[in-house]
């Protein structure tokens, strides 16, 4: 198994991972947001994304959101394909996301928002924690993107003060010394 960040030649293995956020949503009937196998080529092209591959078949895929003008990154996207979840492969992946937005960003926070109690649990490893959705960034694209999850008449009933989501937020200005 190779955990890489994604280059131009991943792009073919968009499709695929849209396909696989799309199936997932619907099998776990959880909030998942949608991506277009179009929006996923562009984060490859920019260099913010880690791809696993088994071979030459996609494992899994995660990526990085800028916002609020570098001052906030998130990690979104995160999927392991069926045939290698169970497998801790989604906390390797998570890890050299995160790797790869300290690098890039190393002043933004990072954040990121899920159902998923196994990525809740990654992210706190990792030095996240639970945070009130306020803490999150207040871009108005951020929140646009959740249009496409099943639970997004919650978040905007709420203000935006609440989903079935989990807000988590790593401050690289509170990290341990």
């Amino acid at each position: 198994m190779k955990i890489l960040r994604a280059k131009a030649e991943h792009i073919i293995y968009s499709k695929a991972i849209s396909l696989c956020i799309d199936e997932s949503a619907k099998i776990r009937g959880t909030g998942i947001a949608r991506r277009t196998p179009e929006y996923i080529a562009t984060k490859i092209e920019n260099g913010n994304a880690v791809i696993a591959l088994e071979e030459d078949q996609f494992a899994g895929f995660c990526y990085i959101e800028v916002w609020g003008h570098g001052k906030y990154v998130a990690h979104s996207g995160l999927i392991v394909a069926p045939d290698f979840r169970g497998k801790g492969l989604a906390r390797k992946i998570k890890k050299e996301v995160f790797e790869l937005s300290l690098e890039k960003y190393p002043d933004a926070k990072v954040f990121g928002i899920t159902t998923s109690m196994p990525v809740m649990k990654i992210n706190y490893e990792l030095g996240y924690q639970p945070v009130h959705f306020s803490e999150l960034t207040d871009d108005p694209e951020f929140w646009k993107g959740c249009q496409t999850c099943k639970n997004y008449d919650i978040l905007t009933r709420t203000e935006r003060q609440m989903c079935l989501c989990t807000g988590m937020l790593y401050d690289p200005a509170k990290k341990k010394t």
